[in-house]
């Protein structure tokens, strides 16, 4: 795309810098979203862990601290299959760990998420509220979802992490493509989670997208400073979106532990797994990481039931004092995270990118 299309493409969402907050669930915070809103980029909330009563109190949130543009972001993935057998094997695989704290396994696991494909709650709150942007991850929206939100004047962006997802969601008529490389922290965008990661690079991705698009695309994955952001762009990004770079911000919710293994070796270290969810995601080397890397896929259940197992040993541990079974989602490019506001670190980022322009 030419400088004048992104420009233009700038404008109808209302920003002034290409930056793009991640809406990372659960670590995103109204509070963040405003800064980066009112810095001239992109903030963004994860709701897909929230009811739509809670999306509906951080949307309100946000406007409360800013009048800018404002991502919000839901899951749309296939409902969980339900395997009984499959559940209670994973559960008998963490027995051993729950007993490690004193802590009897889950006697079930459940759906803890639901997703946006069948609520109408959640599309009739974001509907009513129709923020700039509504984002989704992990596939397609139904058509009518697309039809109520573009009707309501919502900008539609969604993840691919690979050329057929991008046209799938283009054909589907989403607005802009975030190109999630392999690098990026958090759950993969793909929409079948048990095929074959192509397992494609933030600058291959970036650029086949560029290539076989006719809408803007926003490149992820890896991108920490502005030096980062300046290079996606020479691509032909339209934006860069970062989310490990926001963790550590003052206004993150990510708690002490998640800090403190931020600032670690780990953080060197970080890891594709379904263990800890039952989808391929990249955290922070832990001890749930090194379990998961002696299992086989087929054998964790599907997200998010897997998540709900995940989560049960994560509060057992954490209330014993351990800390190294959290869900601590991170790119490749952790070590460079910087803890600073997130005002600061837009103001940090805009100079980088600036300079290196």
């Amino acid at each position: 795309m030419t400088s004048r299309v992104i420009s233009t493409w700038l404008d109808t969402i209302g920003m002034s810098v290409p930056i793009i907050q991640a809406p990372m669930a659960g670590v995103s915070s109204p509070a963040m979203a405003a800064a980066v809103s009112n810095s001239g980029g992109l903030g963004s909330l994860g709701v897909g862990a929230m009811t739509a009563e809670k999306a509906r109190a951080a949307i309100r949130a946000f406007r409360r601290l800013s009048d800018g543009a404002l991502n919000v972001n839901v899951f749309v993935h296939k409902p969980a299959h339900v395997d009984e057998a499959q559940q209670a094997a994973w559960v008998a695989r963490l027995a051993p760990e729950f007993k490690r704290f004193g802590v009897t396994p889950p006697a079930s696991l459940k759906e803890i998420y639901t997703s946006f494909l069948v609520d109408d709650d959640m599309l009739a709150t974001l509907v009513a509220e129709h923020p700039r942007v509504v984002s989704f991850h992990f596939g397609l929206p139904r058509p009518d979802q697309v039809k109520a939100l573009h009707d309501a004047d919502v900008h539609l962006m969604a993840s691919a992490t690979n050329v057929r997802e991008a046209k799938a969601l283009e054909a589907a008529g989403i607005d802009a493509i975030v190109a999630q490389g392999y690098e990026a922290g958090g759950h993969r965008g793909m929409f079948d989670p048990d095929t074959e990661d192509s397992a494609l690079g933030t600058i291959a991705l970036t650029r086949l997208l560029v290539a076989n698009l006719r809408i803007p695309v926003i490149a992820a994955g890896g991108i920490m400073d502005g030096a980062g952001i300046a290079a996606v762009l020479e691509l032909g990004a339209a934006a860069a979106q970062l989310g490990t770079a926001f963790v550590v911000t003052d206004e993150s919710l990510a708690d002490a532990g998640y800090r403190k293994m931020m600032a670690s070796d780990a953080a060197h270290a970080t890891v594709m797994t379904r263990a800890i969810s039952g989808r391929p995601a990249r955290s922070l080397a832990s001890l749930f990481t090194r379990l998961g890397a002696s299992v086989q896929a087929a054998d964790i259940p599907g997200y998010p039931i897997g998540y709900d197992a995940g989560k049960a040993l994560n509060a057992a541990a954490r209330a014993a004092g351990e800390t190294g079974y959290g869900a601590y989602w991170a790119g490749q490019g952790a070590p460079l995270a910087r803890p600073m506001s997130a005002q600061a670190l837009m103001r940090t980022l805009i100079d980088e990118w600036q300079s290196a322009s």
